[in-house]
């Protein structure tokens, strides 16, 4: 049987209320009958009920986080932002994966209302209106990461994922490649459509240059292969000279769809650009170019705009971050060796 905050009061001969004190506000509490209080609970074996607390007190010390592909290390470096930013106010971050699914991201952000977490930070596979209503009329606000609020009350931290996908088709376009290819995820994500549009602004700049669009059910390693393995069985002529792929995931994965048969070369032949910079981007056998968020920095950011919102709803604060992307070159488009970084790491107000 569970030992309750009675017997640990019976056990050091205090009332109930002291036993509370000592769990809750010690320093309230004469140290001697502390140290009784904690020789009590240590002897019986006692553990505090933090879900009962929680419920009497009307807010968790949680925060809930949904991102898009939990297995995805750039939202895993995210969440580590946010975790580091958390903790040092006390709190904790509950991680859900959605996988891409709307009606799992609903599922999720039902189920951190239920819990009553202090806030939830959401980078959304579709804004799922009704559960984000729920959120709001429980008071619970509402962060959106790696993706642009549309309005004037939610917050968002994200990077110009426009600015990004020019980025990352001009500097293909400097190496003189012309056919390009944009491989991306579903199109109602809203950071693959951003970058697919960044990606033809910068190849109209240039008459001659075109623009395949190519479409993968997700955007993983595996969809990036098998497309890899689908580009290198065209006949040379029709294939793209260069690839932009929407995420660093479906790089990694051209490039062995890629080089399977060791019939296409990068970037002699093809020339390979990803998107988030990856710490895995950098140690592949064709070290990849990238565009660089600081994932981190995203969910530290994050976390300070939902404590914000906590402490201050209605406050005059900047409700929408925007990082710039940085364009990071290796190997994989410049063949020489040599990486940089341009662009700027601050953010756009």
């Amino acid at each position: 049987m569970a030992v309750s905050v009675r017997d640990v009061a019976a056990a050091a001969s205090v009332s109930v209320g002291t036993v509370s004190n000592v769990l809750n506000q010690p320093d309230k509490v004469a140290a001697v009958t502390v140290a009784r209080v904690q020789a009590a609970i240590e002897e019986l074996g006692f553990v505090r009920n933090d879900a009962a607390r929680q419920l009497r007190a009307g807010r968790s010390r949680s925060i809930g986080m949904v991102v898009l592909d939990a297995g995805n290390p750039f939202f895993a470096a995210v969440a580590r932002g946010a975790e580091a930013r958390a903790e040092q106010d006390g709190l904790s971050v509950l991680l859900g994966n959605s996988d891409e699914n709307a009606a799992r991201e609903g599922t999720y952000l039902d189920l951190f209302r239920e819990q009553r977490v202090n806030g939830v930070l959401l980078t959304p596979a579709a804004l799922v209106e009704e559960p984000l209503l729920r959120l709001r009329r429980a008071g619970i606000p509402v962060v959106l990461v790696d993706h642009e609020s549309e309005d004037a009350i939610t917050c968002s931290v994200a990077v110009d994922d426009v600015e990004g996908g020019y980025l990352a088709a001009a500097h293909l376009l400097e190496q003189g490649r012309r056919r390009l290819l944009f491989l991306g995820g579903p199109s109602s994500l809203a950071q693959v459509a951003h970058r697919l549009e960044g990606a033809r602004r910068a190849v109209t700049d240039v008459p001659d240059a075109v623009l395949e669009v190519v479409e993968m059910p997700a955007l993983t390693v595996l969809n990036g292969r098998a497309a890899g393995e689908a580009i290198a069985e065209r006949a040379p002529e029709t294939r793209p000279d260069a690839i932009f792929a929407a995420n660093d995931l479906l790089a990694v994965g051209l490039l062995q769809g890629l080089s399977i048969f060791g019939s296409v070369r990068v970037p002699e032949d093809i020339a390979l650009i990803g998107y988030d910079d990856i710490d895995f981007a950098a140690s592949t056998v064709v070290p990849l170019s990238s565009i660089r968020q600081p994932a981190e920095l995203i969910g530290r950011t994050a976390v300070e705009l939902l404590l914000k919102s906590i402490d201050d709803p209605a406050g005059a604060y900047e409700r929408r971050v925007r990082f710039r992307p940085e364009l990071v070159v290796r190997e994989s488009t410049a063949g020489s060796g040599d990486s940089f970084a341009a662009g700027a790491s601050g953010y756009d107000g």
